[in-house]
């Protein structure tokens, strides 16, 4: 058949709070995840061969197993069992690498989207989250998109009704040689919180429905001021690393924004803004500082979406 193109968006996350370890070794989460319209671009074509080859055009990303887009192609292919289908694939990279923004997941979770279509698979879509949900935890989300509460391992999801303004949209900032390290962010949080930590599910799900019944779910749905985001990796993450703590000043500094917080474990720091002009006028009222800090930076609207099949030609 044709080729398939997917659109693959970012994330960041409106709320991400800690409540404890669960009996797998994984930390149990009650987070508030949210599209935006920065997005990588997938096109696969079907090949005769049997061979799931992957190319880029980032030098940074490896193309081999160890790629969530290789390794879902081949979670795929070996659960339908047809062993002989082969796909090449081309990755088009627009989410920073290693920024907190889930772009490895959203590729992954956009190969199993494409090769399903590619392929005639037509495995729906609760199969695909559980392909999804075996092979990282922020991918379900990224199969669904959107505005969603994300409970567990991030792969339990709830949308949030009439979610966002109409329009909303991020400034968002990453300094190119800043890194932070998924593990090592969660294990300072148990170091440092780790005392106060939950350990019951009674108690998990109490915060579960204080999430659910909050000023953020309230204020995303239209009913209320957005309070200050929580992100609890942010604040053990934050003392330590001196460019999140400039870029989170200075997006405090910058006009018109309705909240500012780090997404996820970073490094990637975002401002909130009723619209995208708003947004665009930030970023040109701290051009200057921005830059002075070697900061990039994208003004990116709020999506309703995630991976999704392209079939206009606009992408990538």
């Amino acid at each position: 058949m044709a080729d398939v193109t997917v659109r693959a968006p970012a994330k960041i996350n409106l709320h991400l709070e800690v409540l404890g370890l669960r009996p797998d070794g994984y930390h149990e989460l009650a987070m508030v995840m949210q599209s935006i319209d920065l997005a990588d671009t997938l096109v696969l074509r079907s090949t005769a061969d049997a061979t799931i080859r992957l190319r880029s055009d980032s030098a940074e990303l490896p193309s081999d197993g160890t790629n969530l887009i290789v390794r879902a192609a081949e979670l795929l292919r070996s659960r339908v069992g047809l062993p002989e289908l082969g796909v090449d694939i081309t990755l088009h990279k627009r989410i920073p690498i290693g920024a907190g923004l889930a772009g490895g997941s959203s590729d992954g979770a956009a190969a199993l989207v494409g090769l399903d279509a590619l392929w005639g698979l037509a495995l729906g879509p609760a199969r695909l989250h559980g392909l999804a949900a075996e092979l990282g935890s922020d991918m379900p989300f990224c199969l669904e998109g959107g505005t969603q509460l994300c409970f567990g391992r991030g792969e339990r999801l709830e949308p949030v009704t009439a979610a966002g303004a109409p329009g909303q949209a991020v400034l968002l900032i990453k300094h190119p040689e800043a890194s932070v390290s998924t593990p090592w962010a969660y294990g300072r949080c148990r170091d440092l919180r780790g005392d106060f930590y939950l350990d019951a599910e009674a108690d998990f799900e109490q915060r579960r429905q204080a999430l659910r019944q909050g000023p953020l779910v309230a204020a995303l749905a239209g009913q209320g001021p957005l309070p200050h985001l929580r992100n609890d990796l942010q604040a053990v993450v934050e003392p330590e690393v001196e460019s999140i703590r400039a870029g989170l000043d200075l997006l405090r500094r910058g006009p018109g924004a309705l909240a500012v917080a780090m997404s996820g474990s970073g490094p990637s720091l975002f401002a909130l803004y009723p619209d995208l002009a708003t947004a665009e006028a930030a970023r040109d009222a701290l051009a200057e500082p921005l830059a002075a800090l070697g900061f990039d930076a994208w003004c990116c609207r709020c999506g309703g979406s995630g991976v999704s099949l392209v079939t206009d030609g606009s992408a990538p």
